[in-house]
């Protein structure tokens, strides 16, 4: 899922989001008003990359993931190097779970010999829908500059999905260029899209810990978004209606130690990750502010109904006969994160906290604060819409060591419905996740997560990540 949906990972700047639904492993947020940005990019290995060192280092002949749209699947890479800068990686995935349900299904009588069992197999195992393969090339075209292309196919009559990206790294800033077609979205409620060809322009300053930081992107849509499993397409996110998006976004960040550990580690005894080993507690924010300019059909997303609580808020400019319109907000975060152990032991040796409050909109929540002062000084019964205005989305995370480099995960969003007469506190997009840190990295892990909402679990390779 997004990032895992680590509590970690602002909310702001959008990664792609990991999926079990393209061979890529990758999906990305629907864009919106004017946050998330949505077509951000976060540093980490390619999806064949992953299941290569997997299979190299970690003697795992086969990678599982799970989606409920396809079932129980196996992959496997083979590297293909062209020359010291350039490769290759052919990507198979092997669709078990309709092949055992196929098995199962077959009719007539049961094979009686061992010769009858492999012609029955062997029947089985030519259904294409039981494929899927993906080619991806890989060149280093420079130190500082990437190219890569990509192209699945599936056995199944699914389209098959192709992209090509270019990074570029400058000194103190990070530039991607990307086209994918068709490109696969994710909304909200956790339903994905495809839009026929979406390319995309992302540059950003380098992340870091405090100051200031700034992010441009362009998002251009071409062709009617669709639902890949074949549902109704009304009410489709405007955010991928065909048109041109310029989106920029500056923010400050400011970290705060409020308790660091002095005490002495283990000696002569490695930490299982060098970034999980010194406990702490430390708080930090981020204020910024966003604009967006939006041309062609999506731009129609700015208007704005009274009657309509989730509606935009922030300042806005619309030219209805230009398909235009021009928006703008700011926003704000605040995190506690909390840490005791050294994660050296190999028991309990590792406990972590960690929560967010996003305020993605000042323009709502400046609106629900004076409606909240007014019935206040009117002497009246605050409104339940304000004061669900006013309040944060929340994010916690737990980590737990349970034994040596195992731990476990658990991440979630914590909704606040405040509109009706029942106060509902909910826990929303939790995602559950067993991780194994490769202590002869110094910092990675291998991490097997499940998300329960969206019935998707798979394996990932993750490094330099807290």
């Amino acid at each position: 899922m997004k990032k895992l949906r680590w509590a970690m990972d602002g909310a702001f700047w959008d990664l792609d989001i990991s999926t079990p639904r393209t061979l890529d492993g990758l999906s990305r947020p629907v864009p919106g008003d004017p946050l998330p940005l949505g077509i951000s990019r976060g540093a980490r290995l390619s999806r064949p990359k992953q299941i290569d060192f997997m299979q190299r280092f970690m003697a795992a002949p086969f990678v599982p993931s799970y989606a409920a749209a396809h079932g129980f699947s196996l992959q496997r890479v083979l590297t293909i190097p062209v020359a010291e800068n350039w490769f290759g990686t052919l990507l198979g995935q092997f669709n078990l779970q309709r092949f055992v349900s196929s098995v199962k299904k077959s009719e007539g009588p049961p094979p009686d010999s061992a010769s009858s069992w492999m012609q029955m197999l062997g029947k089985h195992l030519r259904d294409k829908s039981l494929y899927a393969l993906s080619f991806c090339s890989d060149l280093l075209l420079t130190p500082d500059d990437t190219l890569l292309l990509s192209v699945e196919s599936y056995g199944d009559d699914k389209k098959p999905r192709n992209k090509a990206l270019f990074q570029h790294r400058f000194p103190k800033h990070n530039m991607s260029v990307e086209a994918v077609w068709p490109g696969l979205f994710v909304d909200k409620g956790g339903d994905y899209w495809d839009v026929p060809l979406s390319m995309s322009l992302d540059l950003a300053t380098v992340a870091s810990d405090s100051g200031a930081s700034y992010r441009v992107c362009m998002l251009h849509n071409s062709g009617s978004p669709e639902r890949i499993d074949g549902g109704q397409s009304e009410g489709r996110p405007a955010g991928l209606l065909p048109g041109l998006a310029v989106k920029g976004a500056i923010s400050f960040r400011k970290n705060v130690d409020l308790w660091r550990s002095n005490a002495p580690k283990l000696k002569m005894v490695q930490p299982f990750d060098i970034f999980l080993s010194n406990p702490h507690v430390s708080a930090s924010g981020i204020i910024g502010a966003a604009m967006t300019a939006c041309f062609g059909d999506g731009a129609a997303r700015s208007q704005i109904e009274d009657d309509d609580p989730q509606g935009f808020r922030g300042f806005s400019l619309q030219a209805p006969a230009v398909k235009s319109a021009l928006l703008a907000d700011v926003f704000a975060s605040a995190s506690f994160s909390a840490q005791h152990g050294n994660f050296q032991r190999l028991f309990l040796d590792l406990t972590r906290f960690h929560a967010r409050l996003d305020f993605p909109s000042g323009a709502k929540f400046l609106s629900g604060a004076t409606h909240l002062a007014e019935d206040y000084f009117n002497s009246q019964k605050p409104n339940l819409e304000a004061i669900q205005d006013i309040c944060p989305n929340a994010t916690l995370s737990l980590q737990q060591q349970i034994a040596g480099p195992f731990s476990f995960r658990v991440d979630s969003k914590v909704a606040f419905e405040l509109r009706n007469q029942n106060w509902n506190i909910r826990v929303d997009e939790p995602v559950f996740a067993l991780e194994y840190a490769l202590q002869v990295l110094g910092s990675a892990k291998a991490v097997a997560w499940y998300s329960p909402k969206h019935q998707e679990g798979m394996i990932e390779l993750r490094f330099y990540e807290t």
